[in-house]
């Protein structure tokens, strides 16, 4: 029978006579060098652990080809020492040690060593087999250790994120580590932390929104699973791949973080690397994802009782104000009118009628504003899109306040083309119109200017949308106060300290009409007094 084919094993049969078979067949990297640093034996298995072929290797010094530069020196010391017949420290132990692969990077290994003598000199057989996933392992209880402690002491969703990250970028070694969560409101995901190694120019990689779909974390969103990605250059589809291909990562490996059956988000990592799946680090990822979504989900139950808490406050201040006012003024006018109805003029009469008219239509509109907000909370909050003319509504919402603006001896300045057809529901839009003219009138004193603009533009995706802007001259929005401006009930600081009339309810209806549309209403920046909301809205309805 012929002896079948295997690997070389052996550089110099004149200097070795191990068995080349067993040692080819061996599962364990066989790596042996003479007294001079050279190898002289190089199995299969030490080709697939570092990389380097047999013909590469042989004669090759191994100081050089797996010995990081910083162990080098200390490895020829040694060499040298056995060499001139002096101890070896390191024979006959079990090590664990950093070894070179050929394509650059480090990777531990466990090795022994062994020495023979031959007529030549000193032989050394080292056998050594990758450790990477067990020190992983090692490593991830650390990682998990720190989580859980982070997420303990965190006062902050914010602090936790970047606890989490700044774990898995310390302890293990992952030159970017990214926490990504849902945005409901605006559907898209937000990058709640990032971790970087130092030095790490990330460049055009380091965006902090993503659509749905888009990217690692989207896809990971998108597909509800762990998704790896073992080569960033390959990945061609995805710009943010490319961006971090250019930046020298090559792997990545994304897991969903979950609250129940919802998805909240997304836990990143990439890798300097290209590698292959690895379950075990996936099921890691997962465990510290687990324990992110615990802790969110425990976040949320918490500020969701504080938010019903207040939001049960402000309702209280409703009724008991903006409520009770109207009804009173309309009781008491009644009543004055019940007791003088044989003495009142005409001009008297029709007075007390009018005073009886505006506080039911005041209590009207809060009905309204309130069953609009029962209808957003329950999901049902009806949009019956057609073809319409915006210029059009505008003009006729500009018109019913035609009373107020002279009360106030108001300035109106519009600018918008004669016609602006979109695909949007008539009364809604009308609504959002009414909304924005009555809060700029209310708000602005005697002898103010109310601005209202619209026109078309093409945005960089080749969209048609229309951009429609209401500002005025009147006490503006603190700063502190913005970012709350669109929650219910809540009622800007400056309103409050003036006692103008509110409930607080009509940016939230207005910003869910525009958004249910698929458009966008923002607050403008802008120093001094007034104030500017900018919707954008899309021509045509999304596919």
């Amino acid at each position: 029978m012929g002896r079948p084919d295997v690997t070389p094993v052996i550089c110099n049969h004149q200097v070795l006579h191990e068995p080349e078979a067993v040692l080819a067949a061996a599962l364990e990297a066989y790596v042996a060098i003479d007294s001079t640093d050279r190898v002289v034996g190089w199995n299969a298995a030490a080709e697939a652990t570092f990389g380097h072929s047999h013909a590469e290797a042989c004669g090759r010094e191994i100081t050089a080809l797996i010995i990081p530069e910083r162990f080098r020196d200390q490895h020829r010391a040694g060499l040298r020492r056995v060499a001139a017949g002096g101890p070896g420290r390191v024979l006959g132990q079990r090590l664990q040690l950093n070894a070179l692969h050929r394509d650059g990077h480090e990777f531990p290994i466990e090795m022994t060593l062994t020495a023979t003598d031959t007529p030549g000199g000193p032989v050394f057989h080292a056998f050594a087999h990758d450790v990477t996933t067990a020190v992983r392992a090692g490593r991830f209880s650390a990682v998990e250790t720190a989580v859980s402690r982070g997420l303990a002491e965190a006062e902050s969703s914010g602090a936790a994120a970047a606890r989490v990250v700044e774990a898995l970028g310390v302890k293990m070694g992952w030159p970017v580590a990214e926490l990504w969560l849902v945005d409901v409101d605006r559907q898209l995901l937000l990058c709640a932390a990032r971790h970087a190694e130092p030095g790490r120019r990330l460049g055009a990689f380091a965006i902090d929104e993503l659509d749905y779909g888009m990217g690692l974390p989207g896809r990971v969103h998108g597909e509800r699973r762990p998704l790896w990605i073992p080569d960033l250059a390959a990945d061609t589809g995805s710009v943010r791949s490319r961006a971090a291909a250019a930046i020298g990562l090559h792997v990545a490996v994304g897991v969903p973080i979950w609250a129940g059956s919802t998805i909240l988000g997304a836990l990143c990592v990439y890798g300097d690397r290209a590698e292959d799946p690895e379950d075990t680090l996936t099921g890691l990822l997962s465990g510290v994802a687990a324990h992110v979504g615990q802790y969110l989900e425990r976040r949320r139950a918490e500020e969701l009782a504080v938010e019903l808490a207040r939001t049960k406050d402000e309702f209280l201040a409703l009724v008991t104000h903006e409520l009770r006012n109207p009804l009173t003024a309309i009781t008491a006018t009644a009543a004055m009118v019940s007791e003088e109805t044989g003495t009142l003029t005409p001009q008297e009469l029709g007075r007390y009628l009018d005073t009886i008219t505006r506080n039911a239509q005041r209590l009207t509109v809060m009905a309204e504003d309130l069953l609009d907000l029962a209808r957003l909370e329950s999901g049902h909050l009806a949009i019956h899109p057609t073809a319409v003319d915006l210029a059009g509504i505008i003009d006729t919402a500009v018109q019913a306040v035609a009373r107020p603006v002279a009360d106030k001896n108001l300035t109106v300045t519009v600018t918008v083309p004669p016609r602006l057809p979109l695909h949007a529901d008539p009364d809604r839009l009308r609504q959002v119109a009414d909304n924005l003219l009555s809060n700029a009138i209310k708000y602005t004193p005697a002898g103010g200017t109310i601005t209202v603009t619209a026109g078309t533009r093409t945005d960089d995706d080749g969209v048609d949308r229309i951009t429609w802007s209401v500002a005025d001259s009147g006490i503006g929005i603190p700063p502190a106060d913005r970012p709350r401006l669109f929650r219910r009930f809540y009622r800007a600081s400056s309103a409050l300290d003036r006692r103008i009339p509110g409930t607080g309810l009509g940016l939230v209806i207005t910003r869910a009409i525009v958004e249910r549309h698929q458009g966008t209403i923002a607050l403008a920046d802008q120093p001094g007094p007034g104030t500017t909301f900018t919707i954008e809205l899309p021509v045509k309805p999304p596919a």
